[in-house]
């Protein structure tokens, strides 16, 4: 079964507490994580400025095969700063739920449909590719979720994203949300999990069967609460569910993957 690894661990995995890296831990990691064969490097938030945005500027200068994107709010400022830096994809958040609309943004749907287009419409007009994060699309109501695929679709999105921002889904909830949206919206489709209740790896490959062709991962599962889904287990798990393991494959990246932990714990 075909799919790619969106690595978050420089951007959700950085939030896992006690974890600080400095420009030069970035640079190396995503060195390694593009040595491993990684499709594609969320590598921070460029709104945030200073050495984050320094460190996406220099990832940018190695030209490595993994393509680089970066996380934005529903926010013009936001995606001029990651324009600045040239990245590869612009990645743009909306949030989903009716709780966060709310309380979050203390806005309505329609605030939300109609600046997510704006962003969108911005980032494609400077030529860049445009993911978009429905973040919280697990508490969502699922025709709302789908009515902002089609919407970001018709705007020139690539690709959409369903999070699991508090980790609380399961498996079969997944796989049918996942399935449904690809249904009504024929766009491609990104899994982003949360280990709350233990179930990442489980909802990612569950995402996977219901249609999503991009799994976010972090190495060692890092990231904020209890974390992401965890890559070499994720791997791990689809080659034994699709009998397609490669045991020198495998070694390379537990190898890949004890560097990157260490350059972690060393910025800790």
């Amino acid at each position: 079964m075909n799919y790619y690894v969106v690595d978050t661990t420089l951007r959700d995995g950085e939030q896992k507490a006690g974890v600080a890296l400095g420009m030069k831990d970035k640079i190396e990691i995503s060195k390694l994580l593009n040595e491993a064969g990684i499709y594609q490097i969320e590598a921070g938030i460029p709104a945030m400025g200073g050495d984050e945005k320094q460190s996406i500027e220099k990832m940018m200068e190695l030209n490595l095969k993994s393509k680089i994107s970066s996380w934005n709010r529903t926010n013009l400022s936001d995606i001029q700063h990651s324009i600045d830096c040239g990245v590869d994809i612009i990645h743009i958040s909306v949030p989903t739920s009716d709780i966060q609309i709310a309380y979050k943004l203390n806005k309505d749907r329609n605030w939300v449909i109609y600046n997510m287009e704006k962003a969108i419409s911005f980032a494609k007009e400077k030529g860049f590719p445009v993911t978009v994060g429905f973040e919280d699309a697990s508490r969502a109501d699922i025709e709302f979720i789908k009515h902002l695929a089609l919407v970001a679709k018709r705007e020139g999105a690539e690709r959409i994203r369903y999070a699991d921002t508090v980790g609380t889904v399961f498996p079969q909830k997944i796989y049918e949300d996942i399935k449904s949206i690809s249904a009504k919206a024929f766009i491609d489709i990104e899994i982003h999990a949360h280990n709350d209740f233990g179930m990442a790896v489980a909802n990612s490959v569950a995402a996977l069967e219901g249609g999503a062709n991009y799994i976010n991962c972090t190495i060692g599962g890092i990231g904020e609460r209890a974390g992401n889904c965890n890559f070499f287990n994720f791997v791990t798990a689809v080659q034994h569910r699709y009998d397609t393991g490669n045991v020198a494959n495998n070694a390379k990246l537990m190898e890949i993957e004890k560097k990157i932990l260490g350059i972690i714990r060393h910025g800790a």
